[in-house]
């Protein structure tokens, strides 16, 4: 179903089917159903002008929309990143409030290289994002879609001329991104688990990525780990995994154990209420014995929630991505020994456990990207 405005932007719901599996000049296509686009992205015999479209329009947006910050990007149809910015994701009571702020910073960048008239559409990768609708749906992180549904992609489409934009979960864009570019390249099987300021997951089965029959299947981040006495969740829910094994669940975690430990520790000489999970990274890498307690307890939950997954998908492999995963074999082996212990004995063996080999934000700036690619 297609429902435009006489100036051709509009909502608009476009039934596709992709396999994902397959990549195209560099850029691929994905199993999806219905997403926001304009009348601009209406193109009779796609493929036939493919070519010449990217010679007009040579570039797309990829916008990796996280808890804690936006990173944009502009990137060609090679997957090089001409251009980046970022603005702080918090700090704005609305979402008008926040894409007046996204505005102000991309088009400086779109300035750099063209304008405008170079940009063919916008990909974005956020939490709680309706690939369908182009929609983030109370998102229990972001203060201004955490009550509310917002149509940030038509938002974003009606500030950038009508461009058309399309939007997946955050977690589904860094899948997307190392599949066509990263460790996940060649993979039909993986799941991908974003370990920042919440946990996400893109999960992948047969080449194509999970969304379920609304959009928002695949938050294992919020699967339940701890049924009795366990933490509170921004979701509303207690005990889920996002509680515990998140940087900021980390720092939630070493405020625990300090104050229920007289063990000396580096930790101490810090505000606990500032503590952060590089604080626990870089006390750990010096000896400390409660921060290393920290990263064995995070790995090992995050080790048996893994055997969990592969009880339903058995994936080739898992793929970490996010901050936390800068810690190392400090997060990594206790995840690989807690997996080994827990996971069912005809799987054993089986699941690769890798890291992310794109940098800082390209994994879900590229897999957001190629979503824009594609419309």
């Amino acid at each position: 179903m297609f429902k435009c405005n006489v100036n051709g932007i509009a909502d608009a719901k476009v039934h596709k089917n992709y396999n994902i599996g397959k990549i195209f000049a560099s850029f691929f296509v994905f199993n999806s159903k219905n997403a926001y686009l304009c009348k601009h992205s209406m193109i009779n015999n796609k493929k036939t002008n493919m070519n010449s479209q990217q010679q007009i329009k040579p570039y797309v947006i990829g916008l990796d929309l996280g808890g804690t910050n936006s990173v944009f990007g502009i990137v060609d149809s090679r997957g090089e990143i001409k251009a980046t910015t970022s603005i702080k994701t918090q700090g704005y009571t609305t979402a008008e409030e926040y894409v007046d702020a996204a505005m102000e910073s991309l088009q400086l960048i779109i300035d750099q290289v063209g304008g405008i008239d170079t940009i063919k559409a916008m990909g974005i990768g956020a939490p709680n994002a309706n690939y369908y609708n182009g929609t983030i749906e109370l998102a229990p992180n972001l203060v201004w879609a955490n009550k509310t549904i917002v149509p940030l992609a038509k938002m974003f489409s009606d500030r950038l001329n009508g461009i058309p934009v399309a939007m997946t979960n955050d977690a589904n864009a860094a899948a997307i991104g190392e599949m066509t570019y990263g460790v996940a390249r060649g993979m039909k099987n993986f799941i991908m688990i974003t370990l920042g300021t919440g946990v996400g997951s893109g999960i992948v089965v047969n080449g194509q990525l999970l969304y379920g029959h609304d959009g928002f299947a695949g938050e294992l981040g919020h699967v339940t780990m701890v049924r009795e006495g366990g933490r509170t969740c921004g979701c509303g829910r207690t005990g889920c995994l996002e509680t515990y094994c998140s940087a900021t669940g980390v720092a939630r975690t070493a405020r625990e154990m300090l104050s229920k430990s007289a063990i000396p520790s580096l930790l101490r000489e810090l505000d606990p209420e500032k503590i952060t999970s590089l604080d626990v990274a870089i006390a750990a890498g010096k000896g400390d014995e409660i921060a290393n307690e920290i990263f064995r307890f995070t790995g090992e939950m995050l080790g048996k929630a893994c055997a969990d997954f592969t009880a339903f998908s058995s994936p080739e492999a898992f793929v970490f991505f996010g901050g936390l995963v800068k810690a190392g074999d400090l997060i990594m082996n206790p995840i690989k020994d807690a997996y080994d212990a827990h996971v069912m004995n005809i799987f054993k063996g089986k699941a690769k456990f890798l890291v992310s080999g794109l940098d800082g934000a390209s994994a879900a700036v590229l897999g957001a990207s190629a979503i824009g690619w594609e419309i």
